[in-house]
């Protein structure tokens, strides 16, 4: 085994199977000192993991390295190596700054793509961490996942698994610094890029975070969510879902409309009614809706409420348009709607999976339907995409 130091990509992957979700220092110097005992004991297992894991007993024979002599510090490094960091030390910041992020936040402010979102959409949000698992709570929904930290890089990286929730399945790639009890991240939104700075500008794809410890006590019942797996029953009754369940992409045939190029780029939400309830006017300056080819996002806040492949069928009045969720809850699944540009408006009223296309524009409580009008923010943006 080569003595250099693993790739950021091995030793993500190696700290996410090597250490629990919740790793102590104090049991890791246990592990230490009982592997140097098994080591002195001539234990055939302890002297493979020196060989395999400490640069200096790698050109030594096993019955050498069994009486070379090593000592504590040479365990701990054995301890570190074979989790995935260049050094003990190099383990001891990554728990110590797992500990760090430990507890309850609160968010201070919000930008995406160089926007600020409004503090009323913020104050009922919050961030639960338990080592390396989190939960980020908001009056739109709750999200759920894991997340992996390399303090060595510069700056430090996150990189962020939504394994429960409407971003269910989706991976953010971030970075952080952390001082007290203040955390800022930026994030790539899903798909973007890494951001390489502390900064978020228009089309970026990244979102700005500082938050503030509200406790440090770690929070109960944070554990990552739960993937979906085929044994957990479906969210709808089995007729319904087989209506509108399509299991394969290749199979949601999209015929080329003239509405996917009048409706291409970038959109600004103007009202959005949620089974009858309105969404807060404080909220709508963060929202944003793209359609780039034949695939459609919306956001709030950051958050992805639809992320899709979308069909348009002009041949109706008003145009018909069906969504194949691509993420989140929905994912897997055929919505139908109704769209229609009124002016410089668009007008778009979607049904609950397995419901029937609306054929109006109301939606009121209980129908599961999402109403919204949009004005243009960027008209060039995703045309010809």
């Amino acid at each position: 085994m080569s003595s250099k130091r693993p790739s950021p990509a091995k030793r993500r992957d190696s700290k996410r199977t090597a250490l629990p979700a919740r790793p102590d220092l104090d049991q890791l110097r246990v592990q230490s000192k009982q592997l140097l005992a098994r080591l002195r004991a001539k234990d055939s297992e302890a002297v493979r993991e020196f060989i395999a894991h400490l640069p200096e007993a790698q050109a030594l024979s096993p019955a050498r390295v069994a009486t070379a002599g090593f000592r504590l510090a040479d365990a701990q490094s054995v301890v570190a190596r074979r989790s995935g960091f260049a050094s003990w030390p190099a383990l001891a910041r990554h728990v110590s700054t797992l500990h760090a992020l430990e507890g309850e936040w609160a968010f201070r402010s919000l930008e995406v793509e160089g926007s600020a979102v409004p503090q009323a959409m913020l104050d009922a949000a919050r961030i639960l961490i338990d080592g390396d698992r989190f939960r980020t709570e908001s009056a739109e929904a709750d999200y759920d996942g894991e997340f992996i930290i390399d303090v060595e890089a510069e700056p430090c990286t996150i990189d962020i698994q939504f394994v429960e929730g409407p971003e269910a399945g989706n991976r953010s790639l971030g970075i952080f610094t952390i001082a007290d009890d203040h955390l800022t991240i930026c994030l790539g939104l899903t798909g973007a890029p890494r951001p390489r700075g502390f900064r978020t500008t228009a089309g970026s794809g990244h979102a700005l975070e500082t938050l503030r410890r509200v406790s440090p006590a770690r929070p109960a019942g944070v554990t990552g969510g739960h993937a979906p797996t085929a044994a957990q029953p479906a969210p709808l009754a089995s007729t319904e879902r087989d209506a509108a369940l399509d299991t394969s992409t290749a199979s949601f045939t999209i015929e080329p409309s003239a509405l996917d190029v009048s409706l291409a780029g970038s959109w600004s939400p103007l009202e959005l009614v949620r089974d009858g309830t309105a969404l807060p006017e404080t909220w709508l300056p963060s929202g944003r809706r793209v359609l780039r080819g034949v695939v459609v996002q919306v956001t709030f806040g950051g958050q992805v409420m639809v992320h899709a492949r979308v069909r348009h069928d002009g041949r109706q009045s008003p145009a018909h348009v069906d969504y194949l969720h691509l993420s989140g809850a929905a994912r897997g699944l055929v919505t139908h709607g109704i769209c229609e540009l009124r002016g410089e408006e668009l007008w778009v009223n979607m049904s609950a999976p397995g419901a029937a296309r609306p054929t109006g524009w109301d939606c009121e409580v209980g129908s599961g339907r999402v109403f919204s009008r949009w004005r243009r923010s960027d008209e060039a943006e995703g045309k010809g995409s």
